[in-house]
């Protein structure tokens, strides 16, 4: 009897153990966010090499990071859950009409943060879906227009070296490849530009030029906390200490940390 009693006992002190340990756990995350990707294609390398990059995120920063690769699951219940939901290179087209107009009363009404990453601005009519015009608003008004289909590298300089997102960032920092988007016009007047991409150190050069070339921005008009970051097609990217920092600054700073 005794025997049973000691062992009722431990079993009791361990089981308290493991919750004081999950309500440890939950009140050290900092916050939760969404990660919506492309799983195909050709920002496929970059996805490779940015889904572990996020993951290591999480476990070095008490996140909690889920995953998910289409617009299917994306309604107001779902959305509640998370403080930040990230658009890594997924294009703002083919989104069923629930799925749309959940993400916009997120951005809206300030239900979490956004980033979108370098797809997020292909605006136009691709694959047979038509133009998302809240979209194109949501990101100061712009269309795609062309792009550098043999990449090139070239120098960001940073414009607003103050905002938190751009914390630690030198002036200017190089990026060795990218295929730079170009726009029907600069989304300047309707945004906040963070950064701009120097066209004068495209290397090589190239006549696929826009003058005015914002490649880091923020939108202050919407309730969220949102930035777009242009760069994002190579993997080789987050082999570059200025990018990762600037994609961290933007995942605390969304996310309201």
């Amino acid at each position: 009897m005794r025997a049973v009693l000691i062992s009722v006992l431990l079993s009791g002190l361990f089981s308290c153990s493991l919750d004081l340990q999950t309500s440890q756990g939950s009140d050290e995350t900092q916050f939760k966010a969404l990660v919506l990707y492309e799983n195909s294609g050709h920002q496929r390398e970059y996805t490779d090499a940015a889904v572990p990059w996020l993951k290591q995120l999480a476990t070095d920063s008490s996140l909690v990071i889920d995953f998910i690769t289409s617009t299917d699951k994306i309604d107001d219940a779902f959305l509640a859950s998370y403080q930040l939901l990230i658009q890594l290179d997924y294009p703002p087209y083919g989104w069923k009409e629930e799925d749309a107009a959940a993400f916009v009363a997120y951005v809206e009404e300030g239900r979490g943060g956004w980033i979108g990453f370098h797809h997020a601005t292909l605006l136009g009519e691709f694959d047979g879906y038509p133009m998302w015009q809240w979209f194109s608003d949501f990101l100061g008004g712009i269309r795609y227009k062309n792009y550098i289909a043999s990449f090139a590298a070239a120098e960001v300089v940073v414009e607003a070296n103050k905002h938190t997102v751009m914390t630690g960032l030198p002036g200017r920092f190089p990026i060795k490849r990218e295929e730079w988007y170009v726009y029907d016009k600069s989304p300047r007047p309707n945004v906040r530009v963070l950064a701009s991409v120097d066209e004068s150190s495209y290397s090589p050069d190239t006549n696929v030029k826009m003058g005015d070339h914002p490649v880091v921005w923020v939108n202050p008009q919407v309730a969220a906390r949102n930035v777009y970051i242009f760069m994002g097609h190579s993997p080789v990217l987050f082999n570059n200490e200025v990018y990762t920092t600037l994609v961290r600054n933007a995942n605390f700073w969304a996310a309201g940390k």
